[in-house]
């Protein structure tokens, strides 16, 4: 239970970046995630044993390729230009953990029972933090050392309201998941009570990726749902499934009659979705649309120059013109996870991507895991404009997706606590 605890803590703090251990060069996460990978390995040493299933050889064969092509484009690197020693020792260190806690992770015994249960503990501990930042956000409590805002954008605990949103955006989907799968109705009702604070501080980012997101995952989520209903067998009642199967083909012909007076609303949609986006589609939001089209435009660039093998760890765009109101490092990324990798590793490292997210993909799909489906939207939707590879609750999250794939037959005893 403590390892479960260590690991459920460094996977919820990764986006706290202003909180810092006094005394040491590193933060929360690193810390806790150190102490679960040498617990975890000290258990292996002392006897504990291993399981070899399908999701760690999956992990195993995408960290390998991903090393050996990270490592042959830091030669290209080398070579070619002069690469900054911290960055590179940064990213490195990130991966190592990550390839840590993945491959332990699924290696456990039960390796389902317990990832479930170290969901409900990040569910816990987050909403926890949650309901503080909240506070902070408000003005009715005070913390030494954190700045809350961003200029007129929510970030809490993290240094860029884009890390607690991607954070927001995970832990909605994973609390539905443990909610749509749990027998306990105390669990259930918890689990759906964390959504509103977990909504409300992803809000409070004004971040569109996250409004993408979350409106992207619903739709996900009830569609497959209403599918799963369809098609659930015949203790269902056949009366109450025919006139749902009514009702859907009856929209077809209403959303046809319903087009013409919905084509003369169609600047009226616009503005409205505008007001949901930060700045309501103003300045601001022109100005990060200019910022990441030079970058990714960028990074392409460098990618194509490596010979599509990469450049090793790292970031390696220099500072765009357009920078006005940024405030950004040097070098930095190119804030695009399959663009950031492509510079890094190269075209195999894409690949590799795709194929574990394509892997947890079809993991969650086999398993008929609705809410797992949509969290893996919601992450693939997040990456696209985000560099999100390095943080530790994605991987976590493919990891519970690809366990569910395979699952087992657990005792009821084991799993008393949810029921």
């Amino acid at each position: 239970m403590i390892r479960d605890a260590l690991l459920a803590c460094g996977l919820v703090m990764a986006y706290a970046t202003q909180l810092a251990v006094p005394g040491l060069p590193i933060g929360y996460t690193e810390l806790f995630l150190t102490l679960w990978i040498m617990l975890s390995i000290g258990r292996v040493l002392a006897g504990g044993r291993l399981e070899v299933s399908s999701a760690l050889a999956r992990f195993a064969a995408f960290w390998l390729i991903l090393a050996l092509t990270l490592a042959l484009g830091a030669i290209v690197g080398y070579v070619t230009k002069v690469l900054l020693l911290d960055p590179v020792l940064h990213d490195t260190f990130a991966y190592m953990l990550l390839v840590g806690i993945t491959c332990l992770s699924v290696a456990e015994p039960d390796a389902d029972r317990r990832l479930r249960r170290i969901g409900w503990l990040v569910i816990a501990m987050a909403n926890a933090g949650f309901a503080w930042q909240v506070g902070l956000a408000w003005g009715w409590v005070r913390q030494p050392g954190v700045d809350p805002w961003y200029w007129d954008r929510f970030c809490g605990w993290s240094d860029n309201p884009n890390q607690l949103a991607l954070y927001c955006a995970v832990i909605g989907p994973l609390a539905l998941h443990l909610v749509t799968t749990s027998a306990n109705r105390w669990a259930k009702f918890l689990g759906l009570c964390s959504l509103i604070p977990t909504f409300y501080l992803g809000r409070l980012t004004k971040s569109d990726t996250y409004l993408y997101a979350t409106i992207l995952t619903g739709l996900i989520f009830l569609g497959l749902r209403f599918r799963t209903w369809l098609s659930a067998g015949p203790e269902r009642s056949r009366l109450s499934r025919q006139m749902n199967l009514l009702l859907v083909i009856g929209c077809l012909p209403l959303a046809i009659s319903m087009t013409p007076y919905a084509l003369t609303e169609v600047s009226s949609a616009e503005a409205f979705a505008k007001s949901l986006t930060k700045d309501k589609g103003g300045e601001a939001t022109a100005e990060t649309a200019a910022l990441r089209l030079y970058l990714w435009d960028e990074a392409f660039d460098k990618g194509v120059r490596s010979g599509s093998l990469g450049l090793g760890p790292g970031p390696h765009l220099e500072r765009p013109p357009i920078t006005d109101l940024q405030f950004l490092p040097r070098p930095f990324e190119a804030h695009s996870t399959i663009l950031d990798l492509y510079t890094q590793g190269g075209l195999i490292a894409v690949v590799a991507l795709a194929w574990i997210v394509g892997s947890a993909t079809m993991s969650a799909w086999r398993a008929k895991l609705d809410a797992l489906l949509a969290l893996v939207a919601s992450i693939v939707v997040f990456g696209i404009p985000h560099l999100i590879i390095r943080h530790p609750i994605v991987w976590f999250s493919l990891a519970i997706c690809l366990v569910a794939g395979t699952p087992r037959v657990i005792p009821a005893t084991v799993r008393q606590w949810e029921h």
